[in-house]
């Protein structure tokens, strides 16, 4: 999240930057307006702070979040005096146009905190769509899956109306050049809030630790107390990095249709078959990445799991006891001798996990990269117009959606463990949607805030080489891009990286039992 909320911070000063031309007031203009959210967010980090004591579940999760929150509302309303300061300085004070572009920032920052609000609301078990999820488990894990994907759905409509709003009410004010302000406004504070987000897995961590190292009650109660936001805050973080994704990429857009239309003028008509051609196969690549990272993610589990399986079986100890033999001698008697114990292999299992990550996003990244090369190169700008309207819209939508579906899903889990029916029927069909939702928002959702930004930053860095070139004139460049992402293509399915298959190789199925066995 770290890195795909920075590139959206760069992507968003780059864009309206771009957007601003050479008059240096606007050029300065976002540049100064970072250096004062930067600053902001130093002074809120110390208001941070809560006098709630660790009592675990029974702590007030609403003084816990204000805790988090007072310092950034802090540094929010220091942002914005400061960015007062900035347009009277760059434009006086006595100038429309100056406050206009005032507004567009604080719209931008308005509509960030209202995406996190909404996204609070769907993903908290304080709330009934967890709570639906929860309820929905009595009758099986299908039909928590089917509540999930129903929750995450719905969600997508109070982002998109925020956004919506935004959009339209800066493009008033500002024009394109306000969209690229509005942006760097939701963002001006990423330092504060980005620490929020990081929050969670800080947490997290922090009580996995604790009961490793066996501390006390009264120390679980604390990172419980702690780790009880931690999703929450996670998920308030993924759609806050869409919000701040699809702003980015919009100012992103209207800087390469700026700088491909310098020396000639074209048409960008949404109802010419070309451009409604760019925006279908836009439409299309997100869910095409967002299957390839989540199939990569099913690939490197079934992996996991047979190591781990492998390991239960062959890693044993001197005396010749298994790593299973151990962990049921754990779990019978709560401990177990120095003498019997059993160190099980991890550093194959790290190796197993970081080897995937890798080799998993060659494709997805060569995809991302190339698609909008060998569309501008092989067809022209104006079905890279299409490709990007198309990819913005569908991955800001299946974006959301599999964000907050994945964190109502593992608050649900999180509320049974609340209401202490972890080990029922109902709470094992919570663990399920949580298995399926930790790909929905840790990996597919937020992959798409970087495909839709990645490919905006290079359709731009390639605007100069297509400025005002009709359709059809680079087509024998982008033929040759093609023939290389194919062969690309081919390489990769002849290395297992794309392909069907089950990495875990198959087992002789079991004898069929005998008369004397029934």
């Amino acid at each position: 999240m770290g890195a795909d909320l920075f590139e959206s911070y760069v992507g968003s000063i780059i864009g309206a930057c771009t957007l601003g031309g050479n008059a240096w007031p606007l050029l300065a203009l976002p540049l100064w307006l970072a250096a004062a959210g930067l600053f902001s967010s130093f002074v809120g980090f110390f208001f941070v702070s809560t006098k709630e004591k660790g009592d675990g579940w029974n702590t007030n999760l609403g003084a816990l979040m204000f805790a988090l929150e007072k310092g950034m509302y802090i540094a929010n309303g220091l942002f914005l005096a400061m960015g007062a300061v900035i347009v009277i300085l760059l434009f006086g004070a006595d100038s429309e146009a100056g406050w206009k572009m005032y507004c567009c920032v604080i719209v931008g920052l308005v509509s960030g905190m209202a995406i996190g609000k909404g996204t609070e609301y769907f993903t908290s078990f304080d709330y009934g769509p967890t709570i639906s999820i929860k309820d929905r488990a009595r009758t099986g894990p299908a039909t928590v899956i089917i509540q999930g994907m129903g929750v995450g759905m719905v969600s997508t409509m109070m982002p998109t109306l925020v956004l919506v709003a935004a959009i339209v009410s800066c493009n008033a004010l500002a024009g394109q050049y306000g969209i690229g302000l509005a942006a760097v406004g939701m963002l001006g504070t990423l330092a504060i809030s980005l620490s929020t987000d990081a929050y969670g897995p800080v947490a997290d961590n922090a009580g996995g630790l604790a009961e490793m190292a066996g501390l006390g009650p009264e120390v679980r109660a604390k990172t419980d107390s702690l780790d009880a936001l931690g999703n929450t805050t996670a998920a308030i973080g993924k759609g806050f990095a869409v919000g701040s994704a699809v702003l980015t990429a919009l100012s992103l857009l209207a800087a390469f249709k700026h700088e491909a239309t310098r020396h000639a003028p074209l048409d960008f008509d949404i109802s010419d078959p070309i451009l409604l051609a760019g925006t279908l196969l836009g439409a299309m690549l997100p869910f095409f990445f967002a299957a390839l990272t989540m199939m990569s993610v099913g690939k490197a589990a079934a992996e996991m799991i047979e190591e781990v399986r492998r390991q239960f079986r062959e890693v044993k100890n001197a005396k010749g006891v298994t790593l299973l033999e151990a962990i049921k001698i754990v779990t019978a008697n709560g401990s177990i001798s120095e003498e019997d114990d059993v160190e099980p292999d991890t550093d194959r299992c790290v190796m197993i996990s970081t080897r995937s990550s890798v080799k998993e996003m060659i494709g997805p990244g060569i995809y991302a990269v190339m698609t909008p090369l060998i569309v501008g190169f092989l067809v022209g700008p104006r079905m890279v117009m299409g490709l990007l309207s198309g990819c913005i819209g569908s991955a800001a939508m299946m974006a959301v959606m599999m964000g907050n579906a994945g964190g109502a899903w593992d608050n649900a889990k999180k509320l049974c463990e609340k209401i202490g029916i972890k080990k029922t029927e109902q709470g094992k069909a919570c663990v399920v949607g949580d298995t399926v939702g930790d790909p929905f928002k840790d990996t597919s959702g937020p992959s798409l805030d970087i495909l839709l930004k990645l490919m905006a930053m290079v359709s731009l860095l390639i605007a100069p080489l297509i400025d005002g070139h009709a359709d059809w004139d680079y087509w024998y460049i982008g033929l040759a891009m093609l023939i290389l992402t194919i062969i690309a293509t081919i390489v990769l399915m002849q290395q297992g990286i794309l392909t069907w298959k089950d990495p875990i190789p198959p087992t002789e199925p079991a004898a069929p039992k005998t008369a004397e066995e029934y």
